[in-house]
């Protein structure tokens, strides 16, 4: 196995999400746009408000210990004892990192006007990086074989919680994808530390065809929301620059959150395809 993969990876994450903090917190069209985007929030349908509200306030500090226990039990029942730390490791590092970030290392400056109580959180996002390190943390103690099962049933809650972020004006678009991006590295981190102990095998096992189904099904999601985002920023802020609407840069801002958890999952899978 190429060892290259996981530091390669690790450091793509860290570099995205410093370029993220770059362009939308250091300057003054990157917070007009971000600012917009929670404006639009408020245009929302009170339904889907009210559930990005349902699912953030599901995520304690009591269900994420009891995340952290499912992942350590998984773990201990398959008698993994590496898996298991890095799995944990995964999970309790990620949110002292984000944590430290945002809280005294990353400050937002105040480049433009803010009308509206919105976004007291800032980036990168606890709760979007409690969703993805969860997943990823999954993939590592999860057996191969029930990776799919995982796929299908734990990715969507974790791409939809960084919309969530939004809808719920919780979050901006950059705390999401900074968020994605240091879950990502910080995953990365930890299984180029269990191949360098020796701990990855590869899996020679038969190719198993609903897992692959369900990958290439993700994959053209995340295409689609990419390019969803795009064509509805592209077209508005060409023709409108940063007085674009604010609607229309939320449903953008929304699309490109889930594209990037969806982008950020699919590849730390694809590092882990064929190893046991």
């Amino acid at each position: 196995m190429n060892l290259r993969r996981w530091p390669v990876v690790a450091a793509a994450g860290f570099v995205f999400a410093a370029v993220v903090y770059v362009l939308a917190v250091l300057t003054r069209a990157g917070q007009t746009i971000e600012n917009a985007a929670l404006r639009g929030a408020d245009q929302d349908n009170v339904s889907e408000t009210d559930a990005a509200w349902q699912a953030l306030g599901q995520i304690t500090v009591y269900s994420l210990a009891a995340a952290v226990v499912a992942v350590a039990l998984v773990g201990v029942l398959r008698k993994r004892w590496d898996l298991t730390i890095a799995a944990v490791g995964v999970i309790v590092a990620g949110q002292v990192v984000v944590q430290a970030l945002k809280r005294f290392i990353l400050p937002r400056p105040a480049l433009v006007e803010v009308t509206g109580d919105y976004a007291h959180n800032s980036l990168p996002s606890g709760h979007t990086t409690i969703a993805m390190t969860v997943l990823f943390a999954a993939i590592i103690v999860v057996p191969w074989k029930w990776r799919g099962v995982l796929l299908f049933f734990v990715l969507p809650w974790a791409t939809a919680i960084g919309q969530y972020t939004l809808t719920a004006k919780w979050h901006r678009l950059s705390d999401t994808l900074a968020a994605d991006g240091i879950a990502l590295a910080i995953a990365a981190l930890a299984a180029w530390w269990l191949q360098r102990k020796g701990s990855l095998q590869p899996y020679t096992g038969p190719r198993r065809v609903g897992r692959v189904v369900l990958v290439v099904f993700w994959s053209l999601v995340a295409v689609a929301t990419l390019a969803l985002g795009g064509i509805l920023w592209g077209f508005s802020l060409a023709n409108e620059g940063l007085n674009a609407d604010e609607w229309v840069i939320y449903l953008g801002a929304g699309t490109f959150a889930s594209a990037g958890s969806l982008i950020a999952a699919l590849t730390y899978l694809a590092c882990w395809r064929r190893i046991g």
